[in-house]
This record gives C-alpha cells, sequence and structure tokens, in this order.
C-alpha cells in the first residue's frame, strides 16, 4: 500500500517522541485519522468531547510531562475551537503542536465550506511558526521545524495540512536547488548567565537586609536549590500561581501565594523586603511586588522576554533556574537576623486565621472549608488542578503543598474550563498518581461536563482509578460577583450572575461514574475520605455559600468604599453579603494583630 502524507507525519511525529496527542476528528483531517489508525497504536489518540478541551489537555500533557504537547482537529469550526487551549499554552509558556485539517488545495479561495484563513486565524497564538503545507516533499521540514521551535521556545506551533494533500503518496525532497532537507532532534541546552552578572547579583542580594523571593512555574523542580540560597539569605519565599508545587507549605518562611489570591504574610513580605529575588515567573501584578525604588532586585528567568517586566531590577540573569542557583550560592554569605523571624510568625499567624475563617458559620457550606479538610487528606503524590473563578482562592490559599505532589491550572489566560481537561491530562501523563480537580460549577456547566463523559470513556485504563472533580455549587458566577462588588461598586447582577442549579453528583452516576453530594459542613471531611477510598472517579458536588468572599489579602481604600457604595445602591443579597464580609473579615481587619516589620 502507497505511504501517504499522513503515514509520513504520524511517523515522522513518533520518531520525535510523540506518544501521544488530544483531539477531535472531522472529514478535513481523514488523511492524518486514517494513518493514525494503521500505526498500530503506535501514537495513542485520545478523543475529547470538544477541540477546546482538547487544546487545554496538549497544555496539560506538556505542563505535567514535561514533554511536547500535541493536539489535532478538522478544518474550519474544529481549527478554530483549539484556539482558546491554545493560547493557554503560549502564555504559560508551554510547547504544543496544533495539527489541523484544511480544504482541498484546489477549493482554497473559492468560498468553500469550512474554507477559513487558517494560516492568520494562528498568526498570533503560533506566531513563531505557522504554515500550510502545499507539496508531499515539504512537510518533512515542516513537521521537524514545528516541534523543533515548539521545544526550544516553548511556544505553540501549528501546521495546516489541506485535505488532499494528506491522502498523497509522500515523496521525499529531491536534492535540488530549492528545496529542504531537515532532520529530528532537539535537546534544550544549559543556560547559565555570566560570572561576571553572577557576582554583581550576589553583591546586591549579600547587602540586603530583608531578602524576599518569588517562585513561578520556571522555578519547578528546583526546590532544593530554591530552600539552599533562601536558607543561605534568611530569606522568606512567596509563590505565584504557577509555582504552587515549586516549595512546600510546612517550611515557616513560605508564605504561601501572592497576589488577589494570595495571602497576607506574602503581602507584608513584599512590602517590607529591601532585597527581591525573583526566579523564573512571570507574575502579572504590579501593585502585589514592593514600590518602585523600596526595594533592589535580581531576577532570573531562561526567556529574556519576561526580565524586568514587572519590576525594574538592578541585575537581569538569564539562565536555567537550577543551574543558576547552583553558581549563585557559592557567593552568597550567610545571613542571620529578625527578619526571617517576623516572616516565620506572620506565616504562622495566617495559618490560624485561615483556620478560623474555613470553620467560620456559612449557609450552607464554607468554600473554604471544602479545601481545608482535603489538605491533609491529599495523597502524597497527588497531582491537582483548578478552574479559574473563587475555586482558585481555596486551591491557592488552603492547600499545602508537600514534597512530590503537582499542581496547575490555567496561569497567564485565566480561562474558565481548564479545570477538567487539565486533570484528564495528567492522568494519561501520569496514571499511576491520583489527580484531583476543583471546579465552579460555572465552568463545569460552560463545558467541564461534558468532559466527564471522556473521563468515563478511558478510566478503566489507568493503574491509579482515584480521579476526583469536586463541584463548587454555590448556583452563582462568584469571582466576578465580587469583582463587581469590590471593584466596581456595583451590586450583584442577577441576570448575568445566578446561574442554574444542576445535580453534578447525579450526571457522574448517569455515565456510570461515582456520585456525592455534601449540604452540611460535618460532611465535608469523611465524603472526601470516601471519595479517594472510591475505586473510580467521582464528582463530589458541595452546596456553597456564595456569600463568602474571597477576601483579597490587602483592603484599599478604594475597595472599602466600593463595598459601602454596593450596599448602599441595594445588593440582591444583601443580608448575606454583610454576614458572610463580616465573618470573615473582621478577624483581619481590627487593630492591634500584626506584628511590626523589623527595622
Amino acid at each position: 500500500m502507497t505511504w501517504t502524507v499522513g503515514d509520513f507525519i504520524v511517523a515522522r511525529l513518533h520518531a520525535w517522541g510523540v506518544r501521544r496527542m488530544f483531539g477531535y476528528p472531522g472529514d478535513g483531517i481523514n488523511g492524518v485519522f486514517g494513518a493514525l489508525n494503521r500505526a498500530d497504536g503506535k501514537i495513542d489518540f485520545i478523543q475529547a468531547r470538544h477541540e477546546e478541551m482538547a487544546a487545554f489537555m496538549a497544555s496539560a500533557y506538556a505542563k505535567v510531562s514535561g514533554e511536547l504537547g500535541v493536539c489535532i482537529a478538522t478544518s474550519g469550526p474544529g481549527a478554530s475551537h483549539l484556539v482558546t487551549g491554545l493560547y493557554d499554552a503560549r502564555l504559560d509558556h508551554q510547547p504544543v503542536l496544533a495539527i489541523v485539517g484544511q480544504q482541498a488545495r484546489s477549493a482554497i479561495g473559492g468560498h468553500y465550506q469550512q474554507e477559513v484563513d487558517l494560516a492568520s486565524l494562528f498568526k498570533d497564538v503560533a506566531g513563531d511558526f505557522v504554515h500550510q503545507a502545499a507539496t508531499p516533499a515539504q512537510v518533512r521540514h515542516l513537521v521537524d521545524r514545528a516541534v523543533r521551535i515548539a521545544l526550544a521556545n516553548r511556544t505553540v506551533t501549528a501546521l495546516i495540512l489541506p485535505n488532499d494533500l494528506q491522502e498523497m503518496a509522500y515523496q521525499e525532497p529531491p536534492r535540488s536547488h530549492g528545496t529542504v532537507h531537515s532532520g529530528i532532534g532537539y535537546r534544550a541546552p544549559k543556560v547559565v548567565p555570566h560570572r561576571d552578572d553572577l557576582g554583581a547579583a550576589a553583591d546586591i542580594l549579600n547587602a540586603g537586609e530583608r531578602v524576599a523571593i518569588l517562585v513561578g512555574a520556571g522555578a519547578l523542580n528546583t526546590t532544593e536549590e530554591v530552600i539552599a540560597v533562601a536558607d543561605r539569605l534568611d530569606a522568606g519565599a512567596a509563590k505565584a500561581l504557577l509555582g504552587k508545587a515549586v516549595l512546600p507549605d510546612a517550611l515557616p518562611w513560605v508564605t504561601g501565594s501572592i497576589g488577589l489570591l494570595g495571602t497576607e504574610p506574602s503581602w507584608d513580605l513584599m512590602r517590607d523586603c529591601d532585597t527581591l529575588l525573583m526566579i523564573g515567573s512571570g507574575f502579572p501584578y504590579s501593585e502585589f511586588l514592593p514600590k518602585e525604588g523600596r526595594a533592589r532586585g535580581v531576577q532570573i528567568d531562561l526567556k529574556p522576554s519576561m526580565l524586568s517586566l514587572r519590576y525594574p531590577m538592578d541585575v537581569n540573569l538569564v539562565g536555567d533556574a537550577a543551574a543558576t542557583l547552583e553558581m549563585l550560592l557559592p557567593l552568597l554569605k550567610q545571613k542571620e537576623g529578625k527578619w526571617r523571624s517576623y516572616i516565620e510568625k506572620s506565616t504562622a499567624a495566617w495559618w490560624q486565621l485561615l483556620e478560623k475563617r474555613a470553620h467560620a458559620e456559612a449557609n450552607p457550606v464554607n468554600p473554604q472549608l471544602v479545601a481545608w479538610e482535603l489538605s491533609p487528606r491529599l495523597p502524597d503524590n497527588v497531582i491537582l488542578t483548578s478552574d479559574s473563578g473563587s475555586c482558585a482562592n481555596w486551591y491557592a490559599r488552603d492547600l499545602k503543598m508537600r514534597p512530590g505532589m503537582m499542581a496547575s491550572l490555567s496561569g497567564g489566560l485565566a480561562s474558565m474550563g481548564a479545570a477538567v481537561p487539565y486533570a484528564i491530562a495528567a492522568k494519561f501523563a501520569h496514571p499511576d498518581r491520583p489527580v484531583i480537580g476543583l471546579v465552579g460549577d460555572g465552568a463545569m456547566q460552560m463545558n467541564n461536563l461534558a468532559e466527564m463523559i471522556t473521563v468515563a470513556k478511558y478510566w478503566r485504563d489507568w493503574t491509579d482509578k482515584r480521579f476526583i472533580i469536586c463541584v463548587y455549587n454555590n448556583e452563582d458566577l462568584n469571582q466576578v460577583t465580587w469583582e463587581q462588588r469590590v471593584m466596581e461598586g456595583d451590586p450583584k447582577f442577577e441576570a448575568s450572575q445566578r446561574i442554574p442549579d444542576v445535580r453534578y453528583h447525579r450526571f457522574a452516576e448517569l455515565i456510570g461514574l461515582k456520585g456525592l453530594f455534601v449540604d452540611r459542613p460535618e460532611n465535608v471531611g469523611p465524603a472526601w475520605d470516601e471519595a479517594l477510598s472510591a475505586g473510580r472517579p467521582v464528582i463530589l458536588e458541595v452546596k456553597t455559600d456564595p456569600e463568602v468572599p474571597p477576601l483579597p489579602p490587602h483592603f484599599t481604600f478604594k475597595q472599602i468604599k466600593n463595598m459601602a457604595t454596593t450596599l448602599a445602591k441595594g445588593d440582591p443579597n444583601e443580608t448575606g453579603v454583610i454576614r458572610g464580609t463580616v465573618r470573615q473579615v473582621l478577624g483581619a481587619v481590627l487593630p492591634g494583630r500584626d506584628e511590626k516589620s523589623p527595622s
């Protein structure tokens, strides 16, 4: 049988090490799917319910496996559906290749059915490399460049394949002028800064008396190096959301998350430090970093484009985080002082406050309690995912990371609907590890509920059957509701914010999974125990109180004023807002609670 272009593409991807791709079929990509079928399982195809979810899976797969993520879709709407998930990968610097079909070459330009200018569509999200194949001899270098550029630049690339080309007999490029003869293979280089720059960075860090460290996704797999540097500098460390797994929260000087979803100790750490060391983070909110001029800065990042972007740094080090920290450590002097003691006391008090907040009365269940009860029950090798929304607050603050755990979510894009596809991808990357995802009811209704059908299709193939999706059912698009109240000074807009009450746990039972429902706080912990021992995937639905506010770590005068304005305008659940806010805030705003920073 003739070896087609589709057969070559599958074989070439396999030679590059691709063993799995996520997607959805269609006639515009039939030639590649036929080749996948003929390849006898060399590359596993994972069928999502929707192409957007397949792209999220490819992004998450790259995050948790460290390998290239690949998604595939048909022409027209199949290709356009990929874009949101691809932006998730691009903004979080993940290597992902999108393979999409296109109409026949002779039809292009003829206003043909499902004809979309895909090169233009993908030009931003896959701007480093997006090309449409025209001849069989061209396909070899297109595949090679798409894979290599995605891996080398840690970005998204796209390959567009007209459907008639996929079925043509493959031809190697002839040895003639005007052809390209590419090869496979890529290994990431070891990138380290110049020694003079390391010395300059060490001078700044040694001179500082109150050093703060901020770690992000670029510091994952550098736990030992970060701890060694932090101990040498007697520093405290905050974690950007994508860096949640970098440092275990049992370390008393780890202040937890930073930003709107962050902690008060992280706010204090950045406010009071005189030196900032940022490692592998593109944390976007400058108002949570030191004020300009109050701290000197050193930043380590593999991407030069991310350097001195969020804070004006004194020294910028381009390099791999682990290798750079290893070279920096011998240049650092051992520090001792009151700074870390202050950080540790502040952090200990914060954990006590979180416990009180989690156990505050709510109607019917305090959403913080869901994460608080899960935290001590987390298996040692768990992989955690979270959606965007108010559930991300509790994921960020209340779940204590331990060594060996992994955790991720849609970071730069902060898209709703990523938690379940992220969890599915994690399970395919590590089928022997338990996976737990936290999802709001808005995201569950938007697209995640359908992807539980994907779980039902594949879960029996997973070595460890523990797969739990916890749905916060509060009948509210809660994060936006509170943003309207606190940031805009507007009451809750019922028409946009209230969503239907759906029995998510019953849907789980309908498709052969286990469903659990909790509407009493004393049942939250036992429900987690039952879910973890179920022996099959679980949807744990918890009826949570929408009036428990996802508080920022620091209140500005404007935010307080906006809340007062909201109540003056008349919020539809004014009584609940006041009750929930007072219970959460009262202990945090009374004077005399905070210890003063050491001078």
